[in-house]
């Protein structure tokens, strides 16, 4: 399994960002597909995750309304649409699927 990460980076307050995770490896489209996040000394938490029927999904109560998940399975690759960022969503975020995690991507919100 691999879970490679790009997107990520520095935004004021209220900007966006989008992450991608390209899978390969396993059978993307029959897997649910999730992001986590981790800020400095805090646990790692689930963000969002996105079932696989591309419709279903569940968000963390700190993003619902400004992150969205999305995946394209002919690309084999999963999204992270997050607007109206706050710099409580500084953190490392992490691409999770079949048990793997992606090499994780800083994301910064600071004026």
């Amino acid at each position: 399994v691999q879970l490679e990460q790009s997107g990520g980076g520095l935004v004021q307050p209220g900007g966006s960002l989008r992450l991608s995770c390209a899978a390969a490896g396993f059978a993307f489209g029959s897997y649910a597909m999730s992001w986590y996040r981790q800020a400095p000394g805090k646990e790692r938490e689930l963000v969002a995750r996105i079932f696989s029927d591309g419709r279903t999904t569940d968000y963390a109560d700190s993003v619902k309304g400004r992150f969205t998940i999305s995946r394209d399975n002919a690309k084999k690759t999963v999204y992270l649409q997050m607007n109206s960022l706050k710099p409580e969503d500084t953190a490392v975020y992490y691409c999770r699927a079949v048990g793997s995690w992606g090499q994780g991507t800083q994301v910064t919100v600071s004026s």
